[in-house]
């Protein structure tokens, strides 16, 4: 007979182990799930096509990014809202702007990590990307408030921004407010956060614990993927409330857009950005997932299954880059005044 020593095993399973995630690495490709690339070069033709980043340009983009003085009351930056110490978000159901004004649409603060992934921006996703996107805000009545023409007298009339704009794009450079917001989205494009699963799908078989594997399986099996994927699984047009209606939609009156799509929000670091949904009514991950099976997919996720999918969901939890607080130049006497009426 045969002598089975505990090496041999303990060698059998690990090959086991192994043969069972490839197949698991295999079925979540072939759900369209995409890992964020590992190698330099593959990443920056995701986030950089063009080839417009530079250090320069991110270092200033971050500064704008933090500064509230692109706000009309000079109280309020991009952070405020999409506050990257947060995951991102803001942890509140509607953003709050200008005049303590709650979003009048009742709509949550999306994170901006990885949002450099998405093919639309915005919940009715109106903005084709993040340079489009990063206007938005700036300028809207409920958000920063600032007119375009504000913004560009303010940041024009410290010396320090003048000469980082030539810096980062040289001396004949026109400081319009489409150039500010661009300089804002360039930052934004490095916000990036790879995950234990994206090592997974990248052969690191040991990177997701055997219950998150479970919870990985199950998301597929469930159908999740099918508007969950991609590298940000999520971040595409969908129709929602397919089979039933959310039993919060008449919270806020927002419809998606003039086809009743809605932008489908990433998963990445999703369990640092409750609360959920477009209005923020969600505030548990089991919560969510149950009732997404019900509404999208017309089945019944129970307690032990919705538990499992959001094991593997914390998988999403990716890496933040560092990002340090910039120091920002000194306003002059020539710096419009705040107003926060």
């Amino acid at each position: 007979m045969k002598k089975i020593t505990i090496a041999s095993f303990v060698a059998a399973s690990f090959l086991s182990n192994v043969v069972v995630a490839d197949d698991l690495i295999k079925k979540a490709t072939d759900a369209g799930l995409k890992p964020i690339p590992n190698k330099t070069e593959e990443l920056n033709k995701l986030i950089d096509p063009k080839g417009e980043l530079t250090p320069a340009k991110i270092e200033l983009g971050k500064k704008l990014y933090f500064d509230p003085r692109l706000s009309k009351s000079n109280l309020i930056s991009c952070n405020t809202c999409h506050n990257l110490g947060l995951g991102g978000a803001d942890t509140i159901p509607a953003a709050i702007g200008h005049k303590w004004t709650a979003n009048p649409h009742h709509l949550n603060s999306p994170t901006v990590y990885n949002a450099v992934f998405h093919k639309a921006q915005f919940w009715d996703g109106r903005s084709p990307h993040l340079a489009d996107q990063a206007q938005g805000p700036i300028q809207a009545a409920p958000e920063m408030a600032a007119p375009s023409e504000l913004v560009v007298a303010r940041i024009t009339s410290i010396p320090a921004y003048v000469e980082e704009f030539k810096g980062a794009y040289g001396a004949d450079v026109n400081i319009s407010f489409k150039k500010i917001a661009d300089t804002i989205a360039l930052f934004e494009h490095t916000l990036v956060t790879p995950s234990p699963f994206d090592a997974f799908l990248q052969g690191k078989v040991d990177a997701l614990t055997d219950a998150q594997k479970e919870g990985l399986n199950l998301f597929i099996d469930k159908g999740c993927a099918t508007c969950h994927g991609d590298v940000a699984l999520g971040g595409t047009m969908q129709p929602f409330g397919i089979v039933k209606k959310y039993r919060f939609a008449d919270v806020g009156d927002f419809k998606g857009d003039k086809n009743g799509m809605v932008r489908t929000p990433t998963l990445r670091n999703i369990a640092q950005t409750a609360p959920y949904f477009h209005n923020g009514q969600l505030w548990t991950l089991e919560e969510a997932i149950k009732e997404m099976g019900s509404i999208q997919l017309g089945i019944e996720i129970d307690d032990k299954e919705a538990s499992s999918i959001a094991t593997f969901l914390h998988a999403l939890t990716g890496k933040k880059p560092e990002v340090i607080y910039p120091m920002l130049p000194a306003s002059t006497n020539d710096t419009p005044k705040p107003d926060a009426k």
